[in-house]
């Protein structure tokens, strides 16, 4: 049973870190697993005195079979938002799964290997079923999109990316052309011809911040791939006011529903992402394809973020 947060009161911070099961990896996220009574500008002050990339805010939604937007997924109904310390985003895969994880053992339901709990999180993006288990000694959350879609990138869009970045359209992978991919959020793709390439991000924030507005774009995702399954990613994010996402779940969905439209990989397939490498944050996102499904589904740890850890 969740208490609200008496008024007048400031509601309990948590801190998680996501895609990771060491508290110093991953992508941390605040998490209020009761915001209700908080208004947009509170959950925004709340957002930027964190300070990470995003933060959570859950309002528990009234006892009914049924979420708030009609989802019939079984599971305890929140409305989800997302705040960067600059604004809110329609939907954040890391701190979803944050959040999850979060509720999961305040409750509680994951106390033991084997136990499981459900959820179904209402964001602006749309109904986001969220399943957490725990194995091995680990708690672990995935999260099924929205339905995806990928759409063309105009060639002077990507090309004022890659100026803003500044990478030469050689330093491209032929095989993975520039899309901008969605599910739950915007993001455009660009694959790096080497890992390399990749691990050099020194970039114009405030020139790729101004393309990501114009095509309201949360991140642009720069991949390279590996092998067959396995790729690593990086995600510039000027419009959420830091320079870069260490892990992020909303562009590992959208780039499923990428990797299946171009027919990188079979209809089903099971995918890994290695992401905050170059930050010295690793995190790791598996990214689940079903044959016949449109909806992605993206899984990882999460811990908490020790008090005084940033």
């Amino acid at each position: 049973m969740t208490t609200k947060t008496p008024p007048g009161s400031s509601p309990a911070v948590l801190r998680y870190t996501a895609f990771t099961t060491d508290p110093s990896g991953g992508n941390p996220a605040g998490v209020v697993l009761d915001a209700a009574g908080l208004d947009d500008e509170a959950m925004l002050a709340i957002a930027a005195e964190v300070g990470y990339s995003e933060t959570a805010f859950l309002i528990p939604a009234a006892d009914s079979p049924e979420s708030p937007d009609g989802s019939d997924s079984p599971g305890q109904h929140y409305t989800a938002r997302y705040f960067s310390p600059k604004a809110e985003v329609p939907f954040c895969g890391h701190a979803t799964v944050a959040a999850a994880v979060a509720l999961a053992e305040r409750d509680g339901a994951v106390t033991g290997d084997g136990a499981r709990a459900a959820y179904v999180f209402a964001t602006r993006a749309g109904s986001v079923p969220v399943a957490v288990s725990r194995a091995e000694g680990a708690v672990r959350a995935t999260l099924t999109s929205v339905t995806p879609h990928v759409e063309e990138a105009a060639a002077d869009d990507v090309a004022e990316a890659l100026a803003a970045l500044g990478w030469d359209a050689g330093e491209l992978a032929a095989d993975l052309p520039p899309r901008i991919a969605f599910a739950g959020a915007r993001h455009l793709v660009l694959a790096a011809a080497t890992r390399d390439r990749l691990a050099r991000l020194d970039y114009d924030f405030a020139r790729l911040e101004a393309l990501m507005r114009r095509l309201d774009l949360t991140t642009v995702q720069l991949v390279w791939r590996e092998s067959p399954y396995v790729f690593h990613a990086r995600d510039p994010f000027p419009v959420g006011g830091v320079m870069e996402d260490p892990a992020t779940g909303a562009a590992a969905a959208a780039f499923g529903a990428y990797a299946r439209e171009l027919d990188l990989v079979p209809a089903e397939s099971v995918l890994t992402l290695h992401q905050g490498e170059d930050m010295g944050r690793p995190g790791v996102l598996t990214v689940t394809l079903r044959e016949g499904e449109k909806r992605v589904r993206v899984s990882g740890a999460a811990v908490p973020v020790p008090e005084g850890q940033a």
